[in-house]
C-alpha cells in the first residue's frame, strides 16, 4: 500500500493530498477537544498508534510501486473514530516514509486517504451498522478490520489506475489489473489481521473494560454478554 516516492504523477499527489487535509484538520479538533476532556485516553491512543505503526510495517512485495501489508486501523477506527484515525495513520505514514523508506512524502497524501482515511471510513460504517445488534462483538471486530484492510487496497489500486490507466481498457482495465494482484496478498493478510485484533480484543474487554465503556465503543450488556460466552469458553476447556 505504501506508494514510493516519485510514483505518482504530481497532479495526482496534489489530489490526494486536498482530499486527505480536511480530515487531517478536523482530526485535530477532534483530539485536542478529547485529550482536554480527559487524558486518560492517551495510553488507549498510544497503543493504536503503535499497533498501526507494526503491522503495516510488515510489507510484503506486490505490485510494482507498492506492497501488501496489514493496516491495523480497525481498532482505533472503533475507538476513536474517522478523524482521530487519520492523524494516528498520518503520523505513522510521515515516520515510516522517513525513517523505513516506505512511500513517500509526495504521495503521503494517497497513503493516508488510503490506509488512513479510506479504510477506516469503510470499517468504521461496518462497525455503525453492527454495532447495536446482536451480533457477537468478537465477530464485529473481526469484520471491521478486515473490511479496513481490504478496502484500503481497493483505494490504492484505484490510485495507481488513474494515475497510469491502461491503453486498452483505461482505469477499469488497469484497476482490475492491479486488485488482482493486490488480492493475492491482501484477502489473506485481511482475513489473519482481523483474527489477530479480535483476539487482541479480547483481552481488552477482559481485562480493560472500563475504557471500552468510557468511550461507548460497545454497550456494557455486550461486553457482559461477551465475558460471559468467554468464561464459559475457559470453563468446557478447563
Amino acid at each position: 500500500m505504501h506508494i514510493m516516492e516519485g510514483f505518482l504523477p504530481w497532479q495526482w499527489c496534489l489530489v490526494w493530498w486536498i482530499i486527505a487535509i480536511p480530515f487531517l484538520v478536523m482530526g485535530i479538533i477532534q483530539l485536542r477537544t478529547m485529550i482536554q476532556k480527559d487524558r486518560d485516553y492517551l495510553p488507549l491512543l498510544g497503543v493504536c498508534g503503535a499497533f498501526i505503526f507494526i503491522l503495516s510495517a510488515l510489507k510484503l512485495p506486490s505490485v510494482t510501486g507498492s506492497c501488501s501489508h496489514p493496516t491495523g486501523t480497525g481498532l482505533s477506527t472503533m475507538c476513536f473514530g474517522v478523524f482521530i484515525t487519520s492523524i494516528i495513520g498520518a503520523i505513522v505514514l510521515l515516520f515510516q516514509s522517513l525513517l523505513l523508506a516506505h512511500g513517500g512524502l509526495s504521495t503521503l497524501g494517497a497513503n493516508m486517504c488510503s490506509m488512513a482515511i479510506g479504510g477506516p471510513l469503510a470499517g468504521y460504517a461496518v462497525y455503525r451498522l453492527l454495532k447495536d445488534t446482536n451480533v457477537n462483538i468478537f465477530v464485529t471486530v473481526f469484520l471491521v478490520t478486515a473490511v479496513a484492510d481490504l478496502v484500503t487496497y481497493v483505494i490504492t489500486s484505484f490510485e495507481l489506475a488513474v494515475a497510469y490507466p491502461a491503453q486498452v481498457g483505461g482505469i477499469a482495465a488497469s484497476f482490475e489489473a492491479f486488485f488482482a494482484i493486490f488480492a493475492v496478498t491482501q484477502i489473506p493478510l485481511a482475513i489473519v489481521e482481523g483474527i489477530v485484533l479480535a483476539l487482541v480484543f479480547k483481552y481488552i474487554v477482559a481485562l480493560k473494560p472500563d475504557i471500552l465503556l468510557k468511550l461507548n465503543v460497545f454497550s456494557e450488556d455486550q461486553i457482559s454478554r461477551a465475558q460471559q460466552q468467554d468464561n464459559t469458553v475457559a470453563h468446557v476447556e478447563g
